[in-house]
Protein backbone atom coordinates (compact mmCIF):
# COMPACT_ATOMS: atom_id res chain seq x y z
CA UNK A 1 0.00 0.00 0.00
CA UNK A 2 2.45 2.00 0.76
CA UNK A 3 4.52 1.77 -2.60
CA UNK A 4 1.06 2.49 -4.15
CA UNK A 5 0.78 5.42 -2.48
CA UNK A 6 4.48 6.53 -3.36
CA UNK A 7 4.17 5.58 -6.98
CA UNK A 8 0.83 8.04 -6.76
CA UNK A 9 2.50 10.67 -5.76
CA UNK A 10 5.85 10.47 -7.83
CA UNK A 11 2.86 10.49 -10.96
CA UNK A 12 1.52 13.68 -9.82
CA UNK A 13 4.93 15.41 -9.13
CA UNK A 14 6.37 14.47 -12.38
CA UNK A 15 3.04 14.65 -14.67
CA UNK A 16 4.19 11.07 -15.76
CA UNK A 17 1.45 8.52 -16.04
CA UNK A 18 -2.58 8.04 -15.20
CA UNK A 19 -2.91 8.89 -11.14
CA UNK A 20 -5.52 7.79 -9.53
CA UNK A 21 -7.78 11.44 -9.71
CA UNK A 22 -11.53 10.63 -9.71
CA UNK A 23 -10.93 6.68 -8.75
CA UNK A 24 -10.89 5.05 -5.56
CA UNK A 25 -8.66 1.62 -5.45
CA UNK A 26 -9.70 -0.61 -2.70
CA UNK A 27 -7.58 -3.79 -1.86
CA UNK A 28 -8.89 -6.46 0.03
CA UNK A 29 -5.88 -8.74 1.50
CA UNK A 30 -7.97 -11.69 2.57
CA UNK A 31 -9.03 -12.20 -1.15
CA UNK A 32 -5.64 -10.77 -2.45
CA UNK A 33 -7.92 -8.27 -4.89
CA UNK A 34 -8.00 -4.60 -6.23
CA UNK A 35 -11.03 -3.46 -7.15
CA UNK A 36 -11.56 -0.16 -8.72
CA UNK A 37 -14.22 2.67 -8.50
CA UNK A 38 -14.60 5.87 -10.51
CA UNK A 39 -15.87 9.23 -8.07
CA UNK A 40 -18.03 12.16 -9.27
CA UNK A 41 -16.68 15.05 -7.47
CA UNK A 42 -19.70 16.62 -5.09
CA UNK A 43 -20.54 19.89 -6.47
CA UNK A 44 -21.63 20.92 -2.45
CA UNK A 45 -18.58 19.51 -1.13
CA UNK A 46 -17.61 22.60 1.53
CA UNK A 47 -13.64 22.27 0.78
CA UNK A 48 -13.59 21.69 -2.83
CA UNK A 49 -16.97 22.94 -4.88
CA UNK A 50 -17.08 25.70 -6.54
CA UNK A 51 -18.60 27.55 -3.31
CA UNK A 52 -16.07 25.93 -0.90
CA UNK A 53 -16.34 27.20 2.77
CA UNK A 54 -13.58 25.67 3.82
CA UNK A 55 -10.30 27.72 2.99
CA UNK A 56 -8.08 26.88 5.95
CA UNK A 57 -6.74 24.57 8.80
CA UNK A 58 -8.54 24.33 12.10
CA UNK A 59 -6.64 24.83 15.12
CA UNK A 60 -6.72 21.12 15.75
CA UNK A 61 -5.53 21.59 19.49
CA UNK A 62 -8.45 23.80 20.15
CA UNK A 63 -10.87 21.83 18.31
CA UNK A 64 -10.19 18.44 20.00
CA UNK A 65 -10.69 20.01 23.26
CA UNK A 66 -7.10 19.64 24.74
CA UNK A 67 -5.59 23.60 24.66
CA UNK A 68 -4.24 23.95 27.70
CA UNK A 69 -3.03 21.15 28.22
CA UNK A 70 0.24 20.93 26.41
CA UNK A 71 1.35 24.31 28.44
CA UNK A 72 1.69 24.99 32.32
CA UNK A 73 -1.66 27.17 33.08
CA UNK A 74 -1.00 30.67 34.04
CA UNK A 75 -0.51 31.27 37.96
CA UNK A 76 -3.87 32.12 39.67
CA UNK A 77 -4.82 32.38 43.72
CA UNK A 78 -5.99 28.53 43.16
CA UNK A 79 -2.18 26.96 42.38
CA UNK A 80 0.62 25.81 44.10
CA UNK A 81 3.90 25.81 43.18
CA UNK A 82 5.67 22.45 42.88
CA UNK A 83 7.96 23.96 45.51
CA UNK A 84 5.22 25.04 48.05
CA UNK A 85 4.01 21.47 47.64
CA UNK A 86 7.69 19.82 48.17
CA UNK A 87 7.50 22.12 51.57
CA UNK A 88 4.55 21.05 53.05
CA UNK A 89 5.24 17.26 52.05
CA UNK A 90 8.75 17.66 53.82
CA UNK A 91 7.00 19.08 56.56
CA UNK A 92 4.83 16.32 57.17
CA UNK A 93 2.11 18.69 56.69
CA UNK A 94 -1.23 16.43 55.89
CA UNK A 95 -1.98 17.10 52.09
CA UNK A 96 -4.27 14.97 50.19
CA UNK A 97 -2.75 15.08 46.94
CA UNK A 98 -5.14 14.03 43.95
CA UNK A 99 -4.12 13.24 40.24
CA UNK A 100 -7.19 13.77 38.08
CA UNK A 101 -5.28 12.37 34.84
CA UNK A 102 -5.95 8.91 33.11
CA UNK A 103 -4.93 5.71 34.75
CA UNK A 104 -2.11 5.05 31.33
CA UNK A 105 -0.56 8.22 32.77
CA UNK A 106 -0.04 7.36 36.03
CA UNK A 107 1.51 3.95 34.93
CA UNK A 108 4.26 6.13 33.49
CA UNK A 109 5.19 8.44 36.20
CA UNK A 110 3.13 9.34 39.78
CA UNK A 111 3.68 10.92 43.17
CA UNK A 112 3.68 8.60 45.91
CA UNK A 113 0.16 8.92 48.15
CA UNK A 114 -1.85 10.61 45.12
CA UNK A 115 -5.10 8.99 44.71
CA UNK A 116 -6.14 8.48 41.32
CA UNK A 117 -9.24 10.24 39.93
CA UNK A 118 -9.51 10.71 36.53
CA UNK A 119 -11.20 14.27 35.30
CA UNK A 120 -14.04 12.88 34.25
CA UNK A 121 -14.83 11.50 37.40
CA UNK A 122 -14.43 13.90 39.81
CA UNK A 123 -17.65 15.16 40.42
CA UNK A 124 -19.22 11.61 40.56
CA UNK A 125 -16.64 10.51 43.13
CA UNK A 126 -16.32 13.54 45.26
CA UNK A 127 -17.37 11.68 48.40
CA UNK A 128 -13.75 10.44 48.17
CA UNK A 129 -12.47 13.86 48.32
CA UNK A 130 -12.19 15.38 51.99
CA UNK A 131 -13.70 18.86 52.58
CA UNK A 132 -11.31 18.99 55.73
CA UNK A 133 -8.37 18.70 54.87
CA UNK A 134 -5.61 20.34 52.47
CA UNK A 135 -6.34 19.18 48.82
CA UNK A 136 -3.82 19.52 46.16
CA UNK A 137 -5.29 18.29 42.73
CA UNK A 138 -2.57 18.03 39.47
CA UNK A 139 -2.33 16.37 36.43
CA UNK A 140 0.26 16.27 33.79
CA UNK A 141 0.70 20.17 33.36
CA UNK A 142 -2.04 21.73 35.12
CA UNK A 143 -5.06 22.65 32.68
CA UNK A 144 -7.05 19.48 33.36
CA UNK A 145 -6.56 19.64 37.34
CA UNK A 146 -7.52 23.54 36.95
CA UNK A 147 -10.77 22.48 35.69
CA UNK A 148 -11.21 19.84 38.60
CA UNK A 149 -10.40 22.55 41.36
CA UNK A 150 -12.97 25.13 39.63
CA UNK A 151 -15.71 21.93 39.36
CA UNK A 152 -14.98 20.90 43.44
CA UNK A 153 -15.46 24.81 44.05
CA UNK A 154 -18.49 24.67 42.96
CA UNK A 155 -19.66 21.87 45.37
CA UNK A 156 -18.01 24.03 48.48
CA UNK A 157 -14.64 22.65 48.75
CA UNK A 158 -12.18 25.68 49.97
CA UNK A 159 -9.39 24.12 50.60
CA UNK A 160 -7.90 22.82 47.44
CA UNK A 161 -5.60 23.94 45.01
CA UNK A 162 -4.33 22.88 41.73
CA UNK A 163 -0.09 21.76 41.34
CA UNK A 164 0.62 24.87 38.90
CA UNK A 165 3.09 22.99 36.20
CA UNK A 166 1.76 19.51 37.25
CA UNK A 167 3.53 16.28 37.54
CA UNK A 168 5.94 17.65 34.83
CA UNK A 169 6.92 20.51 36.39
CA UNK A 170 7.65 18.60 39.77
CA UNK A 171 10.25 16.03 37.28
CA UNK A 172 11.73 19.58 36.02
CA UNK A 173 12.43 20.91 38.73
CA UNK A 174 11.91 18.75 42.08
CA UNK A 175 12.80 15.05 41.18
CA UNK A 176 14.41 15.28 37.42
CA UNK A 177 14.80 11.00 38.15
CA UNK A 178 11.07 10.73 37.44
CA UNK A 179 10.21 9.91 33.84
CA UNK A 180 8.63 13.02 31.71
CA UNK A 181 6.39 12.29 28.96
Amino acid sequence: MGSIQAVEAIKLITGQGTPLLGRLLLFDALQMEFTELSLRKNPDCPLCGPKATIKELIDYEEFCGIRGEEAPVPQSEDDMTVQELKKRLDGREGVVLIDVREPHEAEIVSLPGAKLIPLGQVLERASEIPLDRDVVVHCHHGGRSAKAVQALRGLGYRRIRNLAGGIDAWAEEIDPSLPRY
